[in-house]
């Protein structure tokens, strides 16, 4: 189905308190375990991809709080995806931390010339990892308030508290529901694929397929009590609308 694996605590943990998404690409298996695994114990929600395309279609699509990005990847290289990313209006703010086995000094230059926000060279600690995860958290936070609270067409989304509502009204979403419409609404005017919105849609627990995402935008649908908010696009998949039905 995907290349992709969602890492995430269960979900009562998360209502509580906000847990930032990160997105490791890197195709070193053993590490990216590692990895995964201590994030989760720090409370991170952790999606691990181990192919290139892959890796550049996860954070177009999920929008992650943060990247660690290899350079040596199959499919697109991570300073390709690095441009890809700084060059995307959505995508080119997200802090990316680029991990590589390339320690030379000039390799470093050409990273943060893609954009890169940081540059650990392997091997490396995951402790010290850890901290330069959390300060360059800090410098980002420090600098805008982090998009918690998605609002758009009176449809409004808090991953703090996982609560949705439409006009004020509280509406009752699976997380499955909880994690399309809030892929949607990050993105209204986007047009979705069923297999991008399919992994979105994963997450602890879930089993997806890409013939069931008919069914879960219907019940989506039902739910907001507005066939129109959320569109079908011909040949291509669903998009949130953009703007009002009066404009």
């Amino acid at each position: 189905m995907t290349t992709g694996l969602v890492a995430s605590r269960p979900l009562q943990t998360r209502m509580g308190t906000t847990q930032p998404r990160i997105l490791i690409i890197e195709d070193e298996r053993a590490l990216t375990k590692v990895l995964a695994y201590n994030l989760q114990r720090e409370g991170y929600e952790v999606v691990v991809v181990h192919d290139g395309q892959e890796g550049l279609r996860k954070a177009q699509t999920l929008l992650p709080d943060l990247i660690l990005l290899d350079l040596m990847l199959p499919g697109i290289n991570g300073l390709d995806i690095c441009r890809e990313l700084r060059a995307g209006e959505r995508t080119r703010d997200i802090p990316i931390i680029i991990l590589s086995a390339k320690a030379e000094e000039t390799d470093q230059v050409v990273g943060f010339s893609m954009g890169a926000d940081d540059y650990v060279t392997k091997p490396f600690s995951v402790k010290v990892l850890l901290q330069r995860i959390k300060a360059l958290q800090r410098r980002v936070e420090s600098a805008g308030e982090p998009a918690d609270v998605i609002e758009h067409l009176n449809v409004r989304i808090d991953r703090v508290r996982h609560r949705a509502s439409i006009d004020g009204k509280e509406m009752d979403l699976t997380p499955t529901e909880f994690r399309l419409l809030e892929c949607l609404l990050r993105q209204p005017g986007r047009a979705f694929t069923r297999h991008q919105l399919m992994d979105a849609a994963i997450g602890e627990g879930a089993i997806v397929l890409e013939r069931t995402i008919d069914v879960h935008i219907k019940t989506l649908r039902r739910k907001l009590g507005n066939n129109e908010l959320i569109e079908t696009v011909r040949g291509v998949g669903y998009r949130f609308r953009e703007h009002p039905l009066n404009q």
